[in-house]
């Protein structure tokens, strides 16, 4: 194919494959640019699922923070929905098997409300403004020289250029596979259930996200998160299942900020349903060539352990708009733009997969015991983890504030006084 195709121009055409944050970011950013530019382009969204009346269960846990508000405010002239808040989370509790950290919140508070009411507000946002929004699944796609055809459900779609924003579908991933060098991001796996423990154990709950980094090798990372009448309870890892999810929900750790577990399902019969999603861990490959761009969770374009896949998903669908308007919607000029454009996102993605590696085994053998015991001290370790947790600092500006003599100083201290005190008991035994 021709990488000289140039800019989206009058008449263009653009199809959006997925009507979640990233797809319906891109399609505002594509539609208030392209009047900026004085161009008309016609923009339709394909999306399967139905979000309204809350038919569709998202895995996601719901907890939005900066910058998206003003994201949406000043890139897509679109409001915050704070209407949907269920609550504003204060900060984080971070449990490992023996000690926790309590991981104040600085800024503006993130706010925790339920994602499919989420997505519905955006998608309903955009259909007001008068993008076309097809309810229908994606079933096969050809991408020809002078354009590409989407088929769906209905009837085939004719662009000029695909937007892929369909997360970590395995379908519509396979089919792009097929089609091109695209290959989806590895993935971790999601175990998602609620639990109404009644409105005096909600109050007693609190405010904080409680999250979790135990020995056990199959969790990578669990939380508990208040929503309003509700906790919203996940365990993530490569292999985590329903008899993970049990295991988790009896530990110790989480035993002890769980209300009483035995009265689910007198609030609510949903209560305790198990669901299972993903997310990426890792970049995609060719998520982008001539007449596509993938964004978001499909592109991998997330941070490389948790947080934040929200205002990703959004962050990334803007940059491919401005993309497709300014640059062109060749292979190459994806690569020069695009590309060019998250390079904030790539580069830190190294940093987060040393992360991960480093507090998987520090779980393992419980080293992160004595780092939270010594966050309990160290207002610099605490900093750091805490936008490690709340993923509101990059991975390499966290692992620049572990690296500070001060913090590495009271986690050796630490890691001393625990085997002094084992060189002591020695000794009195003998």
């Amino acid at each position: 194919m021709s990488a000289t195709l140039g800019p989206l121009g009058e008449g263009g055409q653009v199809i959006i494959i997925g009507g979640g944050p990233g797809g319906v970011g891109c399609a505002l950013a594509l539609q208030r640019l392209a009047r900026q530019m004085g161009r008309s382009i016609e923009i339709t969204i394909v999306e399967g699922k139905q979000f309204t009346r809350e038919r569709h269960y998202n895995q996601c846990a719901g907890v939005l923070s900066p910058p998206l508000p003003s994201l949406m405010e000043e890139e897509l002239e679109l409001p915050f929905p704070y209407h949907l808040s269920r609550d504003e989370i204060q900060g984080y509790i971070l449990h490992t098997d023996r000690e926790q950290v309590t991981l104040h919140e600085t800024g503006a508070p993130s706010i925790a409300l339920r994602r499919v009411q989420f997505d519905a507000y955006m998608l309903e946002s955009a259909r007001e403004r008068g993008i076309a929004i097809r309810q229908a699944r994606v079933v096969d796609m050809e991408i020809l020289d002078s354009h590409a055809v989407v088929y769906t459900e209905n009837a085939p779609l004719k662009a000029d250029v695909v937007v892929g924003a369909f997360g970590l579908d395995e379908g519509t991933g396979a089919m792009f596979a097929r089609l091109t060098d695209y290959r989806p991001p590895k993935a971790l796996i999601s175990v998602v259930t609620k639990f109404h423990p009644g409105d005096d154990a909600m109050h007693a709950f609190g405010d904080f996200i409680h999250a979790f980094l135990l020995s056990n090798k199959r969790i990578e990372f669990g939380a508990v998160t208040p929503k309003g009448n509700h906790l919203t309870i996940n365990i993530a890892g490569e292999r985590v299942d329903i008899p993970t999810m049990q295991s988790f929900l009896h530990s110790p750790a989480a035993h002890k900020v769980l209300p009483n577990l035995t009265s689910a399902g007198e609030y609510d019969a949903g209560d305790l349903r198990f669901f299972k999603g993903r997310f990426p861990r890792s970049l995609a490959k060719q998520y982008y060539g001539d007449r596509y761009v993938m964004v978001g969770d499909a592109a991998g374009l997330v941070r490389a352990f948790k947080g934040k896949g929200v205002t990703s998903a959004v962050l990334t669908g803007i940059r491919a708009a401005h993309t497709i308007l300014e640059a062109g919607i060749s292979q190459e000029a994806f690569h020069q733009h695009y590309r060019q454009a998250n390079m904030d996102i790539i580069s830190d993605l190294p940093y987060g997969q040393v992360m991960r590696f480093f507090t998987n085994r520090f779980s393992r053998y419980h080293l992160l015991d004595l780092v939270v015991r010594a966050a309990q001290t160290n207002p610099h370790l605490e900093q750091s983890l805490f936008d490690a947790v709340s993923a509101h600092a990059s991975y390499r500006q966290v692992m620049g504030k572990m690296l500070r003599p001060d913090v590495v100083r009271d986690i050796v201290g630490e890691m001393l006084g625990v085997r002094k005190g084992a060189t002591v008991q020695t000794e009195e035994a003998t």
